[in-house]
């Protein structure tokens, strides 16, 4: 609350304020809720994401709405909403899915967005998997069949500092101490997949990670977002899982004080990671299950085993626990807890796995957390479903927190 706010305040209704809260106590804030969505709202053609969220009747759009206004974040990363120049889809989809009442839900509106471009889909102009030519979806900075394709959006019901936003959508692999770069086993020499004349040029980031100031009350929270490549579609070199691996990683040290982020540097060439005791919601889907599917092993915990993050509560369903036993196949080899699945993949290989995460600061409690996937005896089963998906192969993952300081919701 302002200070001219406070000085307005009548004696009578702070004495009503004093009165209700008991002697000593303290009020609670209000939990901001925080979520991450690959909502698969990516087309296949430039242009075709605008053309469905142009009209009001797009079944899956309509389906991935109505998730977000059932769980109703605050905050919300969506992964694979194709980008587009002057947020014009991110704005259809808040007029024409967000702001329709879906099934009897509410509509829900955020007053605030940051998109940004992606790295998927850029022609990078060499032969980055080697197949002996130039050109194709393989051989952008990230995998897409056009630019933006495969990009994200967040949307907020809390202030944006879009002016202080860092992004990371240029930072060179090569300048990440110690990375993974690959190697090509049919050769002696190490690490050399990529030419060096490559590596002059081949972004971290297969679509970008950018760090969004959210303002809480007045609290700053930092959303750290991004999608790392999914670490399959390789071959023996690894390619991808070595760039997911660094991908998780750049985060990870991030938000590490001291000199193990010096190295890191933004789009507008200034050096360094989040300033000491800044406070920060790590989310995306990071395609990497702390012990199944086709990561690096140890991918993942670099940030769910980092001494700054609160992993004390683990977003889980029901849903997820059924689908696992129903579905069989690759599941039952699985040592990963299936209430932690996060994603509904195919039953011979990989299976579901955890792919999507929220991760706050340690300083942040955790009030509550959950991941969107109801049974099937749950009239919202027809929101998630089954292959072929009505919303999407992942699902909606949020957790509630408790902002020190901050005030009552935004907008």
């Amino acid at each position: 609350m302002h200070r001219s706010v406070i000085a307005a305040v009548s004696c009578l209704i702070l004495l009503g304020l004093a009165l209700a809260v008991p002697a000593g106590a303290q009020a609670r804030p209000e939990p901001v809720r925080f979520a991450t969505f690959n909502a698969s709202l990516n087309r296949n053609f430039e242009g075709q994401l605008v053309g469905d969220l142009s009209t009001t009747t797009n079944a899956q759009a309509r389906a991935v709405a109505e998730i977000i206004q059932r769980t109703r974040p605050d905050v919300l990363l969506i992964n694979e909403f194709d980008f587009v120049e002057d947020g014009q889809a991110a704005e259809l989809f808040q007029d024409n899915y967000l702001s329709v009442g879906q099934m009897g839900a509410d509509p829900i509106d955020y007053p605030y967005y940051y998109v940004a471009p992606s790295n998927t889909g850029i022609p990078s102009g060499f032969d980055l998997n080697n197949n002996g030519v130039v050109g194709g979806p393989d051989d952008a900075f990230g995998f897409g069949f056009f630019p933006g394709q495969f990009g994200m959006v967040v949307f907020s019901r809390y202030p944006i500092d879009t002016d202080a936003v860092r992004t990371f959508q240029m930072f060179l692999w090569q300048d990440m101490p110690g990375a993974l770069l690959p190697d090509d086993p049919s050769t002696p020499e190490p690490a050399d997949w990529y030419s060096q004349e490559e590596l002059e040029v081949f972004r971290l980031s297969s679509k970008s990670h950018w760090d969004v100031p959210i303002q809480v009350g007045a609290r700053e929270v930092h959303f750290l977002v991004s999608h790392p490549t999914p670490p399959v579609f390789d071959g023996p070199e690894d390619r991808n899982g070595t760039r997911n691996h660094d991908e998780i990683r750049l985060w990870a040290d991030y938000v590490t004080p001291g000199p193990t982020s010096d190295y890191i540097y933004d789009d507008d060439g200034v050096y360094g990671g989040l300033k000491p005791g800044s406070m920060f919601v790590i989310a995306g889907d990071q395609n990497s299950d702390p012990l199944d599917g086709d990561s690096i092993p140890g991918a993942i915990q670099q940030l769910t085993e980092h001494p700054l993050v609160n992993t004390e509560v683990t977003p889980d369903s029901e849903g997820a626990v059924e689908a696992s036993a129903l579905q069989g196949g690759a599941n039952l080899t699985h040592q990963s807890d299936p209430r932690f699945d996060t994603a509904d993949f195919s039953d011979t290989a990989p299976g579901n796995l955890r792919a999507d995460y929220v991760l706050p600061r340690v300083n942040l409690r955790i009030q509550d957390a959950g991941v969107f996937w109801p049974v099937q005896d749950d009239p919202l089963f027809r929101l998630t479903g089954a292959f072929p998906f009505p919303s999407s192969d992942h699902r909606l993952v949020w957790v509630d927190l408790s902002i020190p300081g901050s005030a009552a919701r935004g907008t």
